[in-house]
């Protein structure tokens, strides 16, 4: 078995290389926001441990939101990966309409 921090023999390529995307100091403040967001929504009675929930957000980050709990919502964890970062009705729906 490996120690802390280092990878099995066995170890595929992709596992290599998430494990070196996670180890990011970007990627670590990031998983620590997403961290302290679900927290606060346990602490509010808002989710629970092991409910298949989401902590998402209301505005988007990539559209100016923020990180503040004010700005997050607890949604179903197939709704807020299904968007794909669009939010509002079309949420899910592929872009352009049907040909005639």
């Amino acid at each position: 078995m490996p120690k802390r921090g280092q990878l099995s023999a066995t170890a595929s390529k992709r596992s290599k290389l998430q494990r070196k995307y996670n180890s990011k100091p970007a990627q670590k403040k990031n998983r620590a926001a997403r961290n302290t967001a679900r927290a606060a929504a346990v602490k509010a009675g808002k989710a629970k441990k092991g409910d298949g929930k989401d902590i998402g957000h209301k505005k988007a980050l990539k559209n100016g939101g923020s990180k503040a709990v004010s700005n997050t919502k607890v949604q179903s964890r197939s709704s807020n990966r299904a968007h794909g970062g669009s939010i509002g009705n079309k949420a899910g729906k592929a872009r352009g309409g049907r040909k005639s």
